[in-house]
């Protein structure tokens, strides 16, 4: 579990890729409904959400193949490991985020998945777009070229 440098978060699941096949638009930050065990796991970094989405149904928000592995030391109560997870958000969030996946065709990714300055279980949610081959390729480029130019300026420098 790495700790933020600016933040004081505490990372638990990070989704790497997304920034690269989605064009972010906004972000929301949202709660997440857990269980006991759940939360042990999540202290222990037992967690994946690179292949999860979130969606939302009858004015509800649920976090979608997220992947808490089962508590090592729990019990016949123990939680399933990718069951749906609800997400905690303003009901002004939700309609808003609601329109945009309907009329916009936008896609609701988590980026992360962290323990906030209170612990409190927390997601990072964004709207995004997906990148069409040619704009990842672009990205691609630029981050190149970046890591180039600092080689360089490095060099002479």
């Amino acid at each position: 579990m790495a700790k933020n440098k600016n933040s004081g978060h505490k990372v638990v699941a990070e989704n790497r890729k997304a920034r690269f096949n989605f064009t972010i638009e906004e972000d929301f930050e949202a709660g997440i409904v857990l269980k006991g065990t759940e939360v042990k796991s999540l202290r222990q970094g037992e967690a994946n959400i690179s292949e999860s989405y979130a969606e939302v149904k009858d004015g509800e928000v649920w976090l979608v193949n997220s992947y808490i592995k089962e508590y090592d030391m729990g019990n016949r109560f123990n939680h399933d490991a990718r069951r749906p997870r609800k997400l905690l958000l303003h009901k002004r969030e939700i309609n808003r985020i609601f329109a945009a996946v309907q009329r916009k065709g936008m896609t609701l990714v988590p980026l992360s998945l962290y323990f906030n300055e209170h612990n409190k279980a927390k997601v990072k949610l964004a709207l995004a777009r997906g990148k069409k081959v040619h704009d990842k390729r672009a990205t691609e480029k630029e981050r190149d070229w970046n890591r180039q130019k600092s080689r360089l300026m490095k060099d002479l420098g």
